[in-house]
């Protein structure tokens, strides 16, 4: 029986989440209407899986995050507003520890509750399943059992090059959905602002998250980190994120190879398309000038496209199970006999170093 606590301020959520859980067998849901009162549930029901809204009295969904994965981690779903504002919070939520997010429906709840509530069931299932690494924070945790404050840690600002960018030799593809936006900071942070390719990213997001999330990551990266909302030139030192809800696709124009967002593509499941980004990039490039990285995520989204590109000479690396949140899409990679290299997240940015010199 997989225990599940649903925090929440708003009473009407709160029961149409129970609502939506009420056929699952398998689950047992307890609930908390704010932060304090969720952590001491939290204590006594010792959750297999948590859903937190982020906007709450007495103690906020961020701070009861922060909390909680000091005390006991566990696997967390964020209830988000689908805005600017809340994709930030959302973000930083996924940094302390969050394993994934879901947008609240809006307008009339309780209709909306028909398509959502099969997702969110999807999502929290799926979560329950994650890895949540015991190390994370775990500084943090030693120090707060010793009754000592967590530790301030703070990242020196990146270093760019003056001048930016200029012609490149290959394109990095990168691929990631669930546990994605931390595990890009882990990739793309001990990249040098020299790095001589430029990396295109497609994270499964919607439109409202992908700009905050290339502008935190700009803040945190020596590679300048950009969302594509418009045709734009490869350039070395450059990270292209994908729009979300949207497809990222390279394209042959006769000034050069053009990086742009297109409208998603009913073909596939989830967008932006790694599949769809893989393959077009092996309309313009060759094998040979392409590595493909597919990290954490639910699914199958770019196992096949970078099975082709491995078979047709490309290099191809799969997060390892072992630092994944979620084994799906690098799974599905290793299962295909696609994948060049299965490494822990922390080694894949050596890996590259050593194969784009």
């Amino acid at each position: 029986m997989t225990k599940l606590l649903v925090i929440d301020d708003s009473a009407l959520m709160r029961r149409l989440v129970g609502a939506a859980f009420a056929a699952e067998a398998d689950f047992t849901l307890e609930f908390a209407g704010d932060g304090a009162a969720a952590l001491e549930q939290a204590r006594r029901f010792l959750p297999d899986v948590v859903t937190l809204d982020v906007n709450m009295p007495r103690m906020d969904g961020l701070a009861c995050l922060d909390q909680m994965m000091l005390e006991r981690p566990c696997p967390v779903v964020m209830l988000s507003a689908l805005t600017e504002a809340g994709a930030d919070v959302t973000l930083e939520a996924l940094q302390l520890g969050a394993v994934d997010f879901i947008a609240k429906p809006s307008g009339a709840i309780s209709l909306a509750m028909e398509s959502f509530g099969p997702l969110l069931v999807d999502r929290v299932r799926a979560a329950a399943r994650s890895r949540v690494r015991r190390s994370l924070r775990l500084a943090d945790r030693v120090r707060m059992q010793a009754g000592m404050p967590p530790q301030q840690t703070t990242r020196a600002a990146p270093v760019r090059l003056a001048g930016g960018a200029g012609p490149t030799d290959g394109v990095l593809l990168v691929g990631c959905s669930t546990g994605g936006p931390p595990a890009l900071d882990a990739l793309l942070s001990p990249l040098p602002a020299e790095f001589p390719w430029p990396v295109l990213v497609a994270q499964h997001m919607p439109a409202s998250f992908t700009g905050p999330l290339a502008r935190r990551l700009n803040r945190l990266c020596a590679l300048e980190v950009v969302e594509v909302t418009r045709p734009l030139p490869l350039r070395r030192g450059q990270v292209y994120i994908g729009r979300g809800d949207a497809d990222l696709v390279l394209a042959q124009r006769p000034g050069g190879v053009m990086v742009m967002a297109v409208p998603a593509a009913t073909e596939f499941r989830w967008h932006p398309s790694v599949d769809r980004m893989v393959d077009s990039a092996l309309r313009c490039l060759a094998p040979s000038r392409l590595v493909g990285v597919l990290m954490t995520g639910m699914g199958d989204d770019g196992a096949a496209a970078m099975t082709r590109l491995h078979h047709a000479g490309g290099r191809t690396i799969a997060e390892a199970e072992s630092t994944a949140v979620v084994w799906g899409m690098p799974g599905e990679l290793v299962r295909a006999e696609g994948a060049g290299a299965v490494l822990p997240l922390d080694a894949i940015p050596r890996q590259l170093l050593a194969w784009v010199p």
